[in-house]
């Protein structure tokens, strides 16, 4: 009888593409919102816990920087034993953290925290691109993570707003209480609706040899490498910026009671972009998009450095370039990101590992770097944006053995 009841039972909804982009999505703004939303809350911080000068960054610069470390291993354990346990592991880990940051006594100690969180947790944004890897590939992968990159940059967009509010009504222990429950709300979605996307056929053996193998190739392929290190360098110089926006706002243009609205104009502005890519990638191919964009980036940069050594540099000048150099990393970041995992299928996990390695160690080192020369004026950011726009015109041009523009998937199979 129990049988039989069960047989007409109906069965659960698969998880379709919608839903799948929000959680992804989701799941890597949860990561976000723990760099975003405390930014407000700086000054705060930094009083209650006797910090001084720009040492008040390493919040922020330490969660990065770990979190980059920690991308090594999440892709391997999610190769041999699945996407799902290893996204639930990261998960719980990035609750329990998140408490133990509200209750850090001192300074220090809060380093301490946020420094694990950033590694245990770096599943979080290392895996959502293994897992659409899994499904897709090409331009349509960069089509799908244009999308997921909207919706996760709503939440850098508002977080800082968030944070603000928050303070509103305690501390800026209570910012981290919120990431905690953010964390269980996350945790039980994908508990409940994601399914294992990982084939038998595609698990790899836990082993040293083969992981360093697996990585290995995910690096030293020369079309790869420079779009992987290429996007860690104009990365590394937008997370200058989120390491010194705060100051930057507020002690350089004066205008720390708008500081949430600014932050949200610019990192806006990238969702903007990654909607816009989602619609025209397919079409142009991943390649011509970015490309593009990251001659513009190398353009805007330049203007940013000239109006950085004007004396009196304003609001006015500084928001509208930085915020649409962020669009442009927009078009940037997802269609590198899918040009660098479209040759990994068999691998994505650890090639994701791997790519996520380069590319936040070396951004937040570098970041960290720009957010510490702050000097009381953007002059060092602006620099950096055009430097590391430069340096990553030369790797993509060597990735493509100096031939730009290359055609799209579409345009490929048409041959």
């Amino acid at each position: 009888m129990a049988t039989s009841q069960a047989s007409v039972m109906p069965a659960r909804k698969a998880l379709g593409e919608t839903e799948l982009l929000w959680m992804m999505a989701m799941l890597m703004a949860l990561n976000a919102f723990g760099i975003d939303a405390i930014l407000p809350a700086l000054d705060a911080l930094a009083a209650d816990l006797s910090v001084s000068g720009n040492d008040r960054q390493f919040v922020i610069g330490v969660f990065l920087l770990t979190g980059g470390i920690g991308s090594l291993v999440p892709g391997a354990l999610a190769d041999r034993f699945g996407r799902r346990p290893v996204l639930l592991g990261a998960v719980a880990v990035y609750i329990v953290l998140s408490v133990l940051s509200a209750l850090a006594p001192t300074y220090d100690a809060l380093i301490a925290v946020r420094a694990a969180q950033g590694f245990f947790a770096a599943g979080i944004v290392a895996l959502p691109p293994a897992i659409i890897r899994d499904r897709v590939g090409g331009d349509k992968m960069a089509r799908m993570m244009s999308l997921i990159f909207v919706i996760f940059l709503m939440v850098p967009a508002i977080a800082p707003t968030i944070g603000e509010a928050i303070l509103q009504f305690g501390s800026w222990r209570a910012i981290f209480a919120a990431m905690a429950v953010l964390g269980v709300v996350m945790g039980a979605w994908v508990y409940v609706r994601l399914p294992e996307s990982l084939t038998e056929e595609n698990r790899q053996p836990i082993a040293v040899r083969a992981i360093a193998a697996n990585m290995g190739r995910a690096l030293t392929q020369p079309s790869v490498a420079g779009y992987v290190i290429g996007s860690a360098l104009v990365f590394g110089a937008l997370f200058g910026f989120i390491n010194s926006s705060q100051q930057l706002i507020t002690q350089t243009f004066g205008a720390g009671d708008i500081f949430p609205l600014v932050f949200g104009i610019c990192a806006g502005s990238m969702a903007l972009a990654s909607w816009s890519n989602s619609r025209i990638v397919e079409r142009f191919g991943a390649r011509r998009v970015s490309h593009t964009a990251l001659f513009a980036f190398i353009g805007v940069s330049a203007v940013q450095v000239m109006f950085a050594f004007q004396p009196g540099e304003e609001l006015w000048h500084f928001v509208p370039l930085m915020a649409i150099n962020m669009a442009l990393l927009g078009f940037i970041g997802s269609n590198f990101g899918a040009i660098a995992m479209n040759p990994f299928f068999a691998i994505a996990g650890a090639a994701s590992s791997a790519h996520g390695f380069v590319r936040m160690t070396t951004a937040a080192l570098l970041g960290g770097a720009i957010g510490y020369a702050y000097d009381g004026t953007a002059r060092p950011l602006a620099l950096a944006l055009l430097a590391s726009g430069l340096a990553c015109l030369a790797l993509v041009l060597w990735s493509e053995k100096g031939k730009l523009f290359g055609p799209s998937d579409a345009e490929m199979r048409g041959r």
